[in-house]
Protein backbone atom coordinates (compact mmCIF):
# COMPACT_ATOMS: atom_id res chain seq x y z
CA UNK A 1 0.00 0.00 0.00
CA UNK A 2 1.31 3.62 -0.40
CA UNK A 3 2.44 5.67 2.43
CA UNK A 4 -0.45 7.87 4.13
CA UNK A 5 0.49 11.18 3.75
CA UNK A 6 -1.91 13.63 5.60
CA UNK A 7 0.49 16.89 4.48
CA UNK A 8 0.00 15.90 0.70
CA UNK A 9 -3.86 15.75 1.44
CA UNK A 10 -3.60 18.96 3.65
CA UNK A 11 -1.93 20.76 1.01
CA UNK A 12 -4.85 19.40 -1.69
CA UNK A 13 -7.76 20.83 0.70
CA UNK A 14 -6.01 24.46 0.82
CA UNK A 15 -6.02 24.79 -3.09
CA UNK A 16 -9.51 23.61 -3.43
CA UNK A 17 -11.15 25.89 -0.77
CA UNK A 18 -8.68 28.52 -2.68
CA UNK A 19 -9.98 27.74 -5.76
CA UNK A 20 -14.00 26.95 -5.24
CA UNK A 21 -13.99 30.53 -3.58
CA UNK A 22 -12.55 32.13 -6.67
CA UNK A 23 -15.08 30.22 -8.91
CA UNK A 24 -18.12 31.34 -6.58
CA UNK A 25 -16.64 35.02 -6.30
CA UNK A 26 -16.53 35.42 -10.37
CA UNK A 27 -20.01 33.86 -10.52
CA UNK A 28 -21.74 36.52 -7.79
CA UNK A 29 -20.06 39.20 -9.65
CA UNK A 30 -20.40 41.21 -6.30
CA UNK A 31 -19.81 39.52 -3.29
CA UNK A 32 -16.32 38.13 -2.11
CA UNK A 33 -15.47 35.73 0.88
CA UNK A 34 -14.29 36.48 4.24
CA UNK A 35 -11.76 34.76 6.31
CA UNK A 36 -11.80 33.90 9.62
CA UNK A 37 -8.92 31.82 11.09
CA UNK A 38 -8.85 29.87 14.07
CA UNK A 39 -6.92 27.71 16.53
CA UNK A 40 -8.51 24.28 18.37
CA UNK A 41 -7.40 24.87 21.75
CA UNK A 42 -7.58 21.10 22.28
CA UNK A 43 -5.43 20.68 18.55
CA UNK A 44 -5.69 21.84 15.53
CA UNK A 45 -7.58 24.75 13.42
CA UNK A 46 -8.91 26.07 10.20
CA UNK A 47 -10.03 28.75 7.72
CA UNK A 48 -13.74 29.87 7.59
CA UNK A 49 -14.97 31.78 4.69
CA UNK A 50 -18.04 33.56 4.32
CA UNK A 51 -19.68 35.22 1.70
CA UNK A 52 -23.10 37.13 2.40
CA UNK A 53 -25.16 39.63 0.26
CA UNK A 54 -23.60 38.91 -2.89
CA UNK A 55 -25.68 39.54 -6.42
CA UNK A 56 -26.40 35.56 -6.47
CA UNK A 57 -25.37 34.44 -3.33
CA UNK A 58 -27.56 35.29 -0.13
CA UNK A 59 -24.94 33.47 2.18
CA UNK A 60 -22.52 30.71 1.83
CA UNK A 61 -19.33 29.16 3.67
CA UNK A 62 -16.52 27.09 2.22
CA UNK A 63 -14.67 25.82 5.37
CA UNK A 64 -10.95 24.25 5.60
CA UNK A 65 -9.95 22.49 8.97
CA UNK A 66 -7.84 20.29 10.33
CA UNK A 67 -8.41 19.02 13.82
CA UNK A 68 -6.14 16.43 16.20
CA UNK A 69 -6.83 14.59 19.24
CA UNK A 70 -5.25 12.24 21.55
CA UNK A 71 -8.53 10.43 21.66
CA UNK A 72 -11.86 10.01 19.71
CA UNK A 73 -15.63 11.35 20.96
CA UNK A 74 -17.68 8.80 21.99
CA UNK A 75 -20.07 9.36 19.06
CA UNK A 76 -17.25 7.80 16.74
CA UNK A 77 -16.02 5.02 18.87
CA UNK A 78 -19.85 3.54 19.20
CA UNK A 79 -19.66 3.75 15.57
CA UNK A 80 -15.83 2.30 14.67
CA UNK A 81 -14.89 0.75 17.97
CA UNK A 82 -11.19 -0.25 17.00
CA UNK A 83 -11.27 3.61 16.88
CA UNK A 84 -11.04 3.38 21.27
CA UNK A 85 -7.19 4.09 22.26
CA UNK A 86 -5.80 5.57 19.15
CA UNK A 87 -5.22 9.51 18.32
CA UNK A 88 -6.76 11.30 15.34
CA UNK A 89 -6.51 14.06 12.73
CA UNK A 90 -9.25 14.82 10.77
CA UNK A 91 -9.36 17.53 8.08
CA UNK A 92 -11.22 18.85 5.64
CA UNK A 93 -13.10 21.39 3.06
CA UNK A 94 -17.51 21.63 3.65
CA UNK A 95 -19.68 24.08 2.00
CA UNK A 96 -22.50 25.12 1.61
CA UNK A 97 -24.43 28.03 -0.81
CA UNK A 98 -27.45 29.59 -0.23
CA UNK A 99 -28.59 31.30 -3.17
CA UNK A 100 -30.94 34.54 -3.44
CA UNK A 101 -32.82 33.38 -6.11
CA UNK A 102 -34.96 29.97 -5.54
CA UNK A 103 -34.84 28.75 -8.97
CA UNK A 104 -31.02 28.28 -8.06
CA UNK A 105 -31.00 24.96 -6.07
CA UNK A 106 -29.22 25.06 -2.55
CA UNK A 107 -26.01 23.22 -3.00
CA UNK A 108 -23.19 21.17 -0.56
CA UNK A 109 -19.70 19.52 -0.79
CA UNK A 110 -17.29 18.29 1.46
CA UNK A 111 -14.42 15.95 0.94
CA UNK A 112 -12.60 14.90 4.07
CA UNK A 113 -9.39 12.53 5.26
CA UNK A 114 -9.34 10.57 9.00
CA UNK A 115 -6.61 8.80 10.33
CA UNK A 116 -5.94 7.18 14.07
CA UNK A 117 -2.60 6.06 15.07
CA UNK A 118 -1.47 3.88 17.65
CA UNK A 119 2.01 2.68 18.38
CA UNK A 120 2.89 -0.06 17.41
CA UNK A 121 -0.01 -0.90 15.18
CA UNK A 122 -0.84 0.01 11.46
CA UNK A 123 -2.80 3.44 10.92
CA UNK A 124 -6.57 3.25 10.07
CA UNK A 125 -7.31 6.22 7.42
CA UNK A 126 -9.88 6.52 5.41
CA UNK A 127 -11.39 9.44 2.27
CA UNK A 128 -15.26 10.51 2.54
CA UNK A 129 -17.11 13.29 0.83
CA UNK A 130 -19.63 13.85 -2.03
CA UNK A 131 -21.64 16.50 -3.41
CA UNK A 132 -25.45 16.77 -3.29
CA UNK A 133 -28.27 19.38 -4.69
CA UNK A 134 -31.73 20.50 -3.02
CA UNK A 135 -33.62 22.78 -5.77
CA UNK A 136 -36.83 24.59 -4.89
CA UNK A 137 -38.07 25.01 -8.21
CA UNK A 138 -36.30 21.80 -10.39
CA UNK A 139 -35.57 21.60 -13.65
CA UNK A 140 -35.03 18.37 -15.08
CA UNK A 141 -31.83 19.40 -17.60
CA UNK A 142 -30.18 20.92 -14.47
CA UNK A 143 -30.81 17.70 -12.09
CA UNK A 144 -29.50 15.38 -15.53
CA UNK A 145 -26.31 17.69 -15.48
CA UNK A 146 -25.59 17.59 -11.62
CA UNK A 147 -25.41 14.03 -12.29
CA UNK A 148 -23.92 13.51 -15.46
CA UNK A 149 -20.87 15.24 -13.67
CA UNK A 150 -20.80 13.13 -10.57
CA UNK A 151 -20.91 10.30 -13.15
CA UNK A 152 -18.13 11.07 -15.13
CA UNK A 153 -15.83 11.57 -12.47
CA UNK A 154 -16.49 8.30 -11.26
CA UNK A 155 -16.08 6.15 -14.33
CA UNK A 156 -12.37 5.87 -14.89
CA UNK A 157 -12.59 4.53 -11.20
CA UNK A 158 -15.27 1.58 -11.43
CA UNK A 159 -18.25 0.78 -13.62
CA UNK A 160 -20.32 0.53 -10.35
CA UNK A 161 -18.60 3.45 -8.74
CA UNK A 162 -21.36 6.04 -9.74
CA UNK A 163 -24.35 3.93 -8.88
CA UNK A 164 -23.14 2.60 -5.43
CA UNK A 165 -22.53 6.09 -4.31
CA UNK A 166 -25.26 7.90 -5.65
CA UNK A 167 -27.34 5.40 -3.77
CA UNK A 168 -25.62 5.73 -0.66
CA UNK A 169 -26.06 9.61 -1.16
CA UNK A 170 -29.66 9.32 -1.41
CA UNK A 171 -29.87 7.06 1.53
CA UNK A 172 -27.69 9.70 3.79
CA UNK A 173 -29.46 12.87 2.67
CA UNK A 174 -33.05 11.50 4.00
CA UNK A 175 -35.33 13.04 6.03
CA UNK A 176 -36.64 10.14 7.89
CA UNK A 177 -39.17 11.82 9.93
CA UNK A 178 -40.56 13.36 6.86
CA UNK A 179 -40.08 10.57 4.50
CA UNK A 180 -38.50 12.46 2.12
CA UNK A 181 -34.84 13.12 -0.04
CA UNK A 182 -33.41 16.40 1.03
CA UNK A 183 -33.49 17.36 -2.63
CA UNK A 184 -31.71 15.35 -5.77
CA UNK A 185 -29.06 13.59 -4.30
CA UNK A 186 -25.25 13.24 -6.31
CA UNK A 187 -22.53 11.41 -4.14
CA UNK A 188 -21.25 10.22 -0.85
CA UNK A 189 -18.78 7.94 0.31
CA UNK A 190 -17.44 7.42 3.62
CA UNK A 191 -14.48 4.75 4.52
CA UNK A 192 -12.88 4.89 1.49
CA UNK A 193 -9.50 3.23 2.07
CA UNK A 194 -10.25 -0.67 0.02
CA UNK A 195 -8.31 1.15 -3.00
CA UNK A 196 -5.10 1.95 -1.68
CA UNK A 197 -3.96 5.60 -0.74
CA UNK A 198 -3.16 6.97 -4.10
CA UNK A 199 -6.04 5.66 -5.65
CA UNK A 200 -8.57 6.63 -3.03
CA UNK A 201 -7.07 10.30 -3.00
CA UNK A 202 -7.18 10.52 -6.25
CA UNK A 203 -10.92 9.93 -6.08
CA UNK A 204 -11.21 12.43 -3.48
CA UNK A 205 -9.74 15.09 -5.22
CA UNK A 206 -12.00 14.40 -8.59
CA UNK A 207 -15.22 14.79 -6.41
CA UNK A 208 -13.31 18.06 -5.22
CA UNK A 209 -12.81 19.33 -8.05
CA UNK A 210 -16.33 18.00 -9.60
CA UNK A 211 -18.36 20.44 -7.51
CA UNK A 212 -17.88 23.37 -9.72
CA UNK A 213 -18.15 21.83 -12.72
CA UNK A 214 -21.90 20.57 -11.78
CA UNK A 215 -22.73 24.13 -10.10
CA UNK A 216 -21.90 26.85 -11.81
CA UNK A 217 -23.47 26.46 -15.42
CA UNK A 218 -26.93 26.05 -12.92
CA UNK A 219 -26.35 29.34 -11.54
CA UNK A 220 -25.66 30.65 -14.84
CA UNK A 221 -28.61 29.31 -16.53
CA UNK A 222 -31.45 30.44 -13.98
CA UNK A 223 -29.70 33.60 -12.07
CA UNK A 224 -32.21 35.72 -14.33
CA UNK A 225 -34.96 34.01 -13.50
CA UNK A 226 -37.89 36.06 -12.03
CA UNK A 227 -38.86 35.77 -8.84
CA UNK A 228 -42.46 36.09 -7.38
CA UNK A 229 -43.00 36.74 -3.55
CA UNK A 230 -44.81 33.21 -3.66
CA UNK A 231 -41.92 31.57 -4.68
CA UNK A 232 -39.61 33.45 -2.21
CA UNK A 233 -42.13 32.11 0.67
CA UNK A 234 -41.53 28.70 -0.71
CA UNK A 235 -37.93 28.98 -0.45
CA UNK A 236 -37.77 29.93 2.95
CA UNK A 237 -40.24 27.14 4.07
CA UNK A 238 -38.02 24.53 2.32
CA UNK A 239 -35.02 26.31 3.51
CA UNK A 240 -36.07 24.90 7.21
CA UNK A 241 -35.90 21.42 5.85
CA UNK A 242 -31.85 21.47 5.11
CA UNK A 243 -31.86 23.38 9.30
CA UNK A 244 -33.77 19.89 10.23
CA UNK A 245 -31.23 17.72 8.64
CA UNK A 246 -28.07 19.10 9.74
CA UNK A 247 -29.19 19.50 13.50
CA UNK A 248 -30.94 15.99 13.31
CA UNK A 249 -29.14 13.65 11.24
CA UNK A 250 -25.75 14.79 10.25
CA UNK A 251 -23.05 13.35 11.40
CA UNK A 252 -20.23 15.66 10.28
CA UNK A 253 -21.97 18.30 12.39
CA UNK A 254 -22.43 16.07 15.46
CA UNK A 255 -18.56 14.78 15.04
CA UNK A 256 -17.44 18.42 15.43
CA UNK A 257 -19.68 19.45 18.07
CA UNK A 258 -18.24 16.75 20.15
CA UNK A 259 -14.73 16.64 19.25
CA UNK A 260 -15.02 20.06 20.51
CA UNK A 261 -15.11 22.21 16.99
CA UNK A 262 -15.94 25.87 15.94
CA UNK A 263 -19.65 26.16 16.65
CA UNK A 264 -19.63 29.29 14.09
CA UNK A 265 -18.01 27.45 11.52
CA UNK A 266 -20.06 23.88 11.96
CA UNK A 267 -23.08 25.74 12.02
CA UNK A 268 -22.26 28.31 8.89
CA UNK A 269 -24.13 25.72 6.76
CA UNK A 270 -27.87 27.00 7.69
CA UNK A 271 -29.18 29.48 5.43
CA UNK A 272 -29.18 32.90 6.92
CA UNK A 273 -33.36 33.35 6.32
CA UNK A 274 -35.68 30.13 6.88
CA UNK A 275 -39.08 29.73 7.95
CA UNK A 276 -41.34 26.81 8.77
CA UNK A 277 -45.10 26.82 8.41
CA UNK A 278 -47.87 24.72 10.08
CA UNK A 279 -48.91 21.18 8.11
CA UNK A 280 -47.99 22.68 4.71
CA UNK A 281 -49.13 21.01 1.70
CA UNK A 282 -49.31 22.34 -1.64
CA UNK A 283 -51.79 23.08 -3.66
CA UNK A 284 -52.15 20.34 -6.56
CA UNK A 285 -50.66 20.92 -10.16
CA UNK A 286 -48.31 23.39 -8.86
CA UNK A 287 -45.08 23.67 -9.44
CA UNK A 288 -44.60 23.19 -5.78
CA UNK A 289 -46.28 19.65 -5.83
CA UNK A 290 -44.13 19.00 -9.01
CA UNK A 291 -40.95 19.36 -6.38
CA UNK A 292 -42.82 16.86 -3.90
CA UNK A 293 -44.49 14.68 -6.13
CA UNK A 294 -41.35 14.20 -8.90
CA UNK A 295 -38.20 15.05 -7.16
CA UNK A 296 -38.05 14.28 -3.51
CA UNK A 297 -37.70 10.42 -3.99
CA UNK A 298 -34.66 8.49 -5.43
CA UNK A 299 -34.73 8.21 -8.88
CA UNK A 300 -32.30 7.45 -12.07
CA UNK A 301 -32.09 10.97 -13.30
CA UNK A 302 -29.82 10.31 -16.01
CA UNK A 303 -32.69 7.56 -17.76
CA UNK A 304 -35.93 9.89 -17.55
Amino acid sequence: MSKVNIETVKAFLLELQDTICSGLELADGQATFVEDSWQRAEGGGGRTRVITDGAIIEQGGVNYSHVFGASMPASATAHRPELAGRSFHACGVSLVIHPKNPHIPTSHANVRFFIAEKEGEAPIWWFGGGFDLTPFYPELEDVKHWHQVAKDLCDPFGDTVYDDYKKWCDEYFYLKHRDETRGVGGLFFDDLNQWGFEKSFEFMQAVGHGFLDAYLPIIEKRKATPVTAAQRDFQLYRRGRYVEFNLVWDRGTLFGLQTGGRTESILMSMPPLARWEYNYTPEAETAEAVLYNDYLKPRDWLHL
